[in-house]
């Protein structure tokens, strides 16, 4: 971590602040903020931390948005992603060399591989230089982090999860938020789909107490590693070694069987008991909502260890744009050519941050035949956390750019029709509040790899088409036309939802000639201007098989929120908002720098 504050500061990617500020919202809220700034803002180092609720001053330093930018993301990977990315190509496509030069290059190559596998070294680490056992367990000794409001408690959000299988033949490093309940108790929020989860029910057979270690801190590679989408089984420190070259340098946990880093900043290690739960929650997560109290299971602190000197480092989620936005670019960059194992025909894969990522995925491939693009929707909803996506929109090889959302956006809808959707029902990120039931949902794929020939509607203006919607549907409040020159404009339309969206919908058939794609969204909180909070809130919002209908060639989307008009009996989750006191104290502080019209346009 000294050397990561180092590195920041020479290249001028820190902002240090030395004002006291408190672990309860004021710290998450003020990162918040800052990487809400173009290009990300600074990584935030907070040297003057306060818990005042507890009257508690901490001797160490908070360390956030770490990786919240490009340039911060490839300064912290020590070379270019892409370069990572290549040598995972290389790696995938090796051959039988053909020659004695080739043989020997082949020896060459092998032998550094040498250094991916993490190495086990005897003795204690810099991490354990500062020991409480036992009854001197206490969580308050750590600046943990409440961020939101409505959150359950403090969080810990940069915890590096070391666990192993029952046989200890595998061990996962994972990165789950962690509750802190009281001294010595964490809520471990795994999901069902994750390698954690799945260890926990093989303790749970077996009727055995789970060993788990977290590590804070050290090389923030740990933690990225902890987020990277390997196959089961396999160590995702071996990602670690193949990006640095050196392998990662392990020691025994002191109460576990478990190995973590040796120069990370803190260690957490416990047991979890398999046979109790605990509720967990509620949580302000990346979703920009928040998630619900569920059970999950409950680790029992044995031990926390740490360094002399130490650094904290934790993130803030909420509405996007996020620091996962940069860490997310990483992982979809470096796992593309895993991912064309499955599909080999595919181009590019691009994943918005507006729509949180399992939200929206765009993928550009080579059609090869009738069908193609729909048994990707098929690979890609098969393939490991791709399992999670929503909503998968493929183009052709002659599409703009992914990332160029105007000029996608127009390509698409020049070539839609209502029988490019595809519509069924899969697995779903836990974190989703918009399915029927949980874990599972609609899925909606557009094959646009095709050119179809489409016709276009008569186009009104806003303001007539406005007084046509309103004489039909009294409930409407506004509307915005997006993309009016296309085959397939979007009509956004606000309102006062007194009745199921799908019976406005059938009120506005008559329109039908001038209206090609309608979204419906709530008129409170939705600002008709601001499409990149329009395309978090829907694709948050939407389950594919509920709340899509069409009529010929007009197509509606029900981005509202759900409640009993719409037979929905689950809870519907709060936006995650910040607290206006605590913006007007940081702001009298004169911490706070983010201008008012970014404020305004993420909806903070």
């Amino acid at each position: 971590m000294k050397k990561t504050i180092k590195l920041l500061e020479k290249h001028n990617e820190l902002k240090i602040i030395d004002e006291e500020l408190d672990i309860y919202l004021e710290i998450p809220h003020l990162a918040y903020a800052e990487v809400k700034k173009k290009d990300g803002g600074k990584a935030l180092l907070f040297t003057n931390v306060i818990d005042a609720k507890n009257g508690q001053k901490f001797d160490e330093s908070v360390l956030m948005n770490v990786f919240g930018s490009y340039k911060r993301t490839e300064l912290l990977f020590g070379r270019s992603v892409e370069s990572v990315a290549e040598e995972i190509t290389k790696l995938l496509h090796m051959k039988p060399p053909s020659g004695l030069v080739a043989k020997m290059g082949l020896a060459k190559e092998l032998f550094s591989l040498k250094n991916i596998f993490p190495k086990k070294l005897k003795g204690e680490g810099k991490c354990q230089k500062i020991k409480y056992l036992n009854g001197d367990v206490d969580l308050g000794k750590l600046p943990v982090l409440t961020t939101w409001e409505q959150d359950g408690g403090p969080y810990i959000t940069m915890g590096q999860v070391y666990t192993q299988s029952f046989d200890g033949e595998m061990v996962n490093l994972g990165l789950y938020r962690l509750q802190v309940y009281d001294k010595n108790h964490l809520g471990v929020h795994w999901q069902i789909h994750k390698d954690s989860s799945h260890f926990f029910d093989q303790y749970q057979k077996a009727g055995k107490k789970m060993p788990v270690s977290i590590a804070i801190g050290g090389d923030p590679l740990y933690t990225w590693c902890a987020t990277a989408p390997l196959p089961y089984g396999v160590n995702e420190l071996l990602m670690y070694g193949l990006i640095t070259k050196k392998p990662a340098q392990l020691v025994k946990s002191l109460t576990t069987p478990l190995y973590i880093p040796r120069d990370v900043d803190y260690v957490i290690e416990g047991w979890v008991d398999t046979s109790k739960l605990k509720v967990e929650g509620p949580f302000g997560d990346h979703t920009g909502y928040y998630t619900l109290e569920e059970p999950y299971p409950v680790m029992e602190v044995s031990a926390i260890t740490m360094k002399e000197e130490r650094t904290f480092l934790a993130t803030v989620v909420g509405k996007p744009p996020l620091e996962d936005k940069y860490m997310g670019w990483a992982t979809g960059k470096i796992f593309f050519p895993l991912l064309k194992t499955t599909v080999p025909d595919l181009l590019d894969y691009h994943m918005p941050e507006n729509a949180g990522f399992h939200n929206l995925i765009f993928g550009k491939m080579q059609p090869l035949y009738k069908g193609h693009a729909k048994q990707f929707m098929h690979a890609f909803w098969g393939a490991g956390q791709m399992s999670f996506v929503k909503h998968a929109i493929f183009v052709d090889d002659k599409a703009p750019k992914l990332d160029n959302y105007e000029a996608l956006t127009n390509y698409i809808l020049n070539r839609f029709t209502p029988k490019s959707m595809f519509i069924t029902e899969g697995i779903l990120d836990a974190l989703d509040h918009s399915s029927p039931e949980t874990l599972v949902g609609g899925k909606l794929g557009i094959d646009a790899t095709a050119a179809n020939k489409v016709e276009a509607p008569v186009y009104l203006g806003n303001t007539d088409l406005l007084s046509k919607l309103k004489e039909l549907i009294p409930e409407v409040v506004g509307l915005h036309q997006y993309m009016p020159s296309t085959k397939n404009p979007i009509t956004v339309i606000s309102l006062n939802k007194k009745k199921s969206v799908s019976e406005y919908f059938d009120d506005l058939v008559s329109l039908s000639p001038h209206i090609r794609i309608v979204v419906f969204v709530d008129e409170e909180k939705n600002e008709l201007d601001n499409p990149y909070m329009l395309v978090w809130r829907v694709s948050n919002n939407v389950d594919a098989q509920r709340d899509i209908y069409t009529s010929g060639l007009m197509v509606g989307v029900d981005g509202t929120n759900k409640n009993s008009l719409d037979g929905f009996t689950r809870e519907w989750p709060d936006d995650v908002d910040c607290t206006a006191s605590v913006i007007e104290r940081l702001k009298e502080k004169n911490v706070w720098s983010l201008e008012e019209n970014l404020a305004i346009k993420y909806q903070l």
